[in-house]
């Protein structure tokens, strides 16, 4: 493992974006949230992806500069379509743009078609939960096919990550999840380890639900079961059909419009406010009643209490905030790759 201080590698990201041709503020933000979920143990979403985004860039795959175009809406919602500038960067202003809406509105969201890969959702959240906001959010990828329905062995889905943020007078919910049994970076991971799946998460092409990741690259290829798998697939299934109603329907941009749209996704932003209800400290102090309630359930195993989702990330945050951000050595890899690409030596390690 080598760790690096997050200011160190995040400065050292944002130069490499700069250099593969992203503005000032794109590459800030490309930087930023890729570390963000490095720091939060979302590595799957974090500077592992930065090869991808500057490839991206490099070739004319992603915009360096720009703003999203508004294409309709209402007081409290509006399409937006990103063509293609960097999810990274543009997911910050959509969040931004649903809250001012729940200032005026109560409520406020926002439907974003075409942005490129936006990596990890949970990096957004506390943008909203910090101004005493709830968030939810739910991204999409029309030209991805890799998820079965429950009953099925031959993808249709993308994975539909879902993403809720929630204020409380302590630390914030923090929830992320895919709605496949495993996220299709985590089943990489498994191959480039030379580990099995922690349960049976895929569909081989003979029906047959598995935990060996290198049936994921055979051929014919294994996909992914929803989340729920082979006894409870049913409800995966349902919420991937509702991720995809809310996301590739409202923005009237499907599978057949985005064939050659890569890892380019799809995304809906939903913000309440609390305060248009009644008192914001009042909600706050609901939201924790309700999850002391849940943490004083008595654990099946005393020294696994009940957690808070996004308590386990917080928490790692601060610890590599202080210690640094640990890379194995695969990532260091591609770090790599990027700093001797992009002409930019990676920073010295702690």
């Amino acid at each position: 493992m080598s760790r690096f201080e997050a200011p160190a590698i995040t400065a050292w990201a944002q130069q490499c974006a700069e250099q593969a041709g992203a503005s000032t503020a794109v590459a800030a933000n490309i930087a930023k949230h890729l570390v963000a979920a490095d720091l939060m143990g979302f590595r799957t979403h974090g500077l592992i992806r930065l090869r991808y985004n500057l490839s991206c860039l490099s070739q004319g795959l992603s915009k360096g500069q720009g703003e999203p175009r508004r294409v309709s809406g209402r007081a409290a919602i509006e399409l937006w379509d990103a063509d293609f500038l960097p999810g990274l960067h543009t997911m910050p202003m959509a969040v931004a743009r649903a809250m001012a809406m729940a200032v005026d509105y109560g409520t406020g969201t926002v439907v974003m078609r075409r942005t490129q890969h936006v990596a990890a959702l949970v990096v957004y959240l506390e943008q909203a939960t910090a101004a005493g906001m709830m968030v939810q959010i739910m991204c999409a990828t029309p030209a991805q096919q890799a998820v079965a329905p429950f009953g099925g062995k031959s993808a249709w889905f993308s994975p539909n990550p879902l993403a809720i943020g929630v204020p409380t007078s302590s630390q914030p919910v923090l929830f992320d999840v895919s709605l496949s049994m495993l996220a299709a970076g985590k089943v990489r991971t498994a191959i480039a380890e030379g580990k099995p799946l922690p349960f049976p998460a895929l569909i081989t092409a003979a029906g047959d639900y598995t935990a060996d990741a290198r049936t994921f690259l055979a051929d014919p290829a294994s996909v992914l079961a929803p989340l729920g798998g082979a006894d409870l697939g049913y409800k995966g299934t349902g919420l991937n059909l509702y991720s995809e109603l809310w996301t590739l329907a409202l923005s009237q941009y499907g599978r057949h419009q985005a064939r050659s749209d890569g890892d380019a996704n799809t995304v809906w932003v939903q913000v309440v406010d609390p305060a248009a209800l009644g008192d914001s400290e009042g909600f706050k102090q609901q939201a924790q009643a309700l999850v002391d309630g849940m943490c004083a359930a008595t654990p099946i195993d005393p020294s696994q209490p009940v957690r808070v989702p996004g308590s386990g990330a917080l928490a790692l945050r601060e610890q590599q905030l202080q210690q640094g951000i640990s890379y194995s050595a695969a990532i260091i890899k591609q770090l790599q790759w990027c700093a001797e690409q992009y002409h930019t030596p990676l920073p010295s390690g702690l």
